[in-house]
């Protein structure tokens, strides 16, 4: 499966009502609490423009908006998430300060240097190609503007068979790598590392709230399981070998920010 193919397999799933319902509100670890934790660490000020990169629904950029008094763009691959991102705003009456488009992380359709901020949450890992992310994110900040992501950690020589494959990396697994990597793939980008912290909790925490949804889904909707190719009887084995990677130290999830250094 080529890159193309493979963003194209990721965002399809991630726009599926069947997904929502069992990750929740927020499809990362720690949810809105550590989205405003990175907000905060951005030290984010009203007016600021600022960029969610693989926004899904716009929980996020929504967030940020009414929360903080920024301008939030978010960027996704998935069609039916900007058009979901795009009602919520109006639900909410955020669309003065929030715009959603269609669009590659990898070919960011911005100008050069116009955000203040860029945040992405349990996405990078998800990347094909991640240096060009890196790279596009570094393009559209402003000099001294900031990035913060939040991501899946993992020791990919460790992962276990349940934790590899197409599958794995939907579920931000199969393509996550060491902390140390990210810190490396920005630097490389341009992107100077201010700090880094470990959330591995909020892995724990949210492999138990999808366990505890795959288990009523099992009940009332094992067809749309299904159709997003969630195989209610393996499922379990897989959630099992993710919380022990986690326990193990193969498995985790951290933030990270970063500033474009001044040419």
């Amino acid at each position: 499966m080529n890159h193309e193919e493979i963003k194209s397999c990721c965002a399809d799933a991630y726009s599926k009502d069947i997904v929502a319902m069992l990750l929740g509100d927020s499809y990362h670890p720690g949810g809105t609490a550590l989205s405003r934790r990175l907000a905060d660490r951005l030290a984010l000020a009203p007016g600021a423009r600022v960029l969610d990169v693989a926004s899904g629904r716009g929980t996020t950029a929504l967030l940020l908006a009414d929360a903080y008094g920024v301008r939030a763009d978010g960027v996704d691959y998935a069609p039916a998430n900007t058009s979901l991102a795009q009602g919520a705003a109006e639900a909410a009456g955020l669309t003065g300060r929030t715009a959603f488009t269609t669009g590659d992380a990898e070919h960011l359709p911005y100008d050069d240097g116009i955000f203040d901020a860029v945040v992405s949450e349990c996405a990078l890992c998800t990347f094909p190609d991640k240096p060009r992310a890196a790279a596009e994110v570094a393009r559209v900040l402003k000099s001294g503007g900031r990035l913060g992501i939040t991501d899946v950690t993992a020791d990919t020589d460790r992962l276990p068979p349940e934790l590899r494959g197409l599958s794995a990396r939907i579920a931000c697994i199969a393509d996550a790598r060491p902390l140390d990597d990210y810190a490396k793939l920005l630097a490389a980008a341009g992107l100077r590392i201010l700090t880094t912290e470990r959330h591995d909790e909020a892995m724990i925490r949210m492999i138990d709230q999808i366990q505890a949804r795959l288990d009523l889904l099992r009940i009332t909707a094992p067809d749309r399981l299904a159709d997003v190719g969630v195989d209610p009887d393996a499922a379990p084995a897989v959630l099992d070998a993710a919380r022990a990677a986690v326990t193990d130290g193969v498995l985790g999830y951290a933030l990270l920010t970063a500033v474009k250094s001044s040419p």
